[in-house]
């Protein structure tokens, strides 16, 4: 798979949780913060990253870095959806993704409305599945995505066109 250069994205981001972590030490507790974080340009590219520091800021900050590692392109078809029905799966987090009409908008959990938004599909219906963890959540949206292929890469894996592909 070709890696992506984020330099050349115009990317944005989302928080899409930032969770507390206490640890009690001998002085008292110590408050750190762990960010989750998804990036994407609206046009195909997506992807997510954990960030974890004592401040807020920093935490969603190296959450964003460690996105810009982790991104993926996402093939979308003319009503800015997927070309075909998806399964993505993550940790025991279940995300089913279907194609929709122009004019469905996106159907979908807050998590996994986050990575589809900023992919820039505009129409698809999902359904989250098993364990409803964030972080699962958006990882498996991403590597249902990072699955779905377009009718031209079917036909070329089968050696045939597109025509006959479809029929």
């Amino acid at each position: 798979m070709k890696r992506i250069d984020p330099s050349t994205l115009d990317l944005k981001d989302k928080v899409v949780t930032i969770n507390r972590v206490t640890k009690v030490v001998k002085g008292g507790r110590t408050f750190r913060f762990a960010a989750l974080v998804v990036v994407g340009d609206g046009n195909g590219h997506v992807g997510c990253g954990m960030g974890k520091a004592a401040e807020i800021p920093d935490a969603i900050r190296k959450g964003k870095e460690d996105a810009m590692k982790n991104i993926i392109n996402v093939a979308r078809n003319d009503a800015d959806s997927i070309y075909h029905e998806v399964k993505g799966e993550f940790g025991s987090a279940n995300v089913l993704l279907m194609p929709a009409a122009e004019g469905t908008g996106v159907i979908a959990g807050g998590p996994a409305r986050a990575v589809l938004e900023l992919a820039g599909i505009r129409n698809i219906r999902t359904k989250s599945l098993g364990s409803n963890n964030k972080r699962n959540v958006v990882s498996a949206t991403i590597e249902g995505l990072s699955r779905a292929t377009t009718p031209e890469a079917v036909a070329k894996l089968r050696g045939i066109t597109v025509e006959e592909l479809l029929g």
